[in-house]
């Protein structure tokens, strides 16, 4: 983006529209896909609080890249206001990828088994390729999402995320 002139509007709008629908594709993946099974990988390694924690960070940080791309669509595109709302999600989204990178990530890959996560890989992109048009930007409860996934857990999983706890 940063290489296409200010004055080129419709391609600046080309262009963040395929990057906001990508944003959200890939957030609807993790949501779908990466973070009940980070939620099942933590509860078994008994490290259940912050495998709570960092999927309230994720989804909250979902929701803040949802808005951001929300708000640049209530601008006309190419505009100060525009490129204000494109940076704050640019920004959200940075931020939330280094965090992933630091922490649910790199737990995931020391508890996970290499099956699981080529599982997961495999669904991860199956989920993107069947969605490839986009999904909706819906923003998530964060605590909400915990018990949805924790409902969705497998009977052989042990133990319960307990989400009531986050409260204390």
């Amino acid at each position: 983006m940063e290489q296409i002139s200010r004055a080129d509007s419709e391609t600046l709008g080309a262009v963040w529209g395929r990057l906001g629908a990508f944003l959200e594709l890939h957030a609807a993946a993790e949501e779908a896909i990466f973070y009940p099974a980070l939620l099942q990988v933590g509860l078994a390694a008994k490290r259940q609080a912050g495998a709570e924690a960092e999927t309230l960070d994720a989804i909250r940080d979902h929701n803040e890249i949802r808005d951001a791309v929300e708000e640049a669509a209530r601008y006309p595109v190419g505009g100060q206001d525009w490129f204000a709302a494109v940076a704050a999600a640019n920004l959200a989204n940075s931020d939330h990828m280094a965090e992933e990178e630091r922490e649910p990530l790199t737990d995931f890959r020391r508890l996970a088994g290499l099956q699981q996560r080529h599982d997961l890989a495999v669904a991860f992109a199956a989920f993107q390729a069947r969605n490839f048009a986009g999904v909706p930007a819906v923003d998530k409860d964060p605590e909400a999402y915990i018990r949805e996934a924790e409902a969705g857990l497998p009977p052989s999983a042990p133990g319960s995320l307990n989400i009531g706890g986050l409260k204390e």
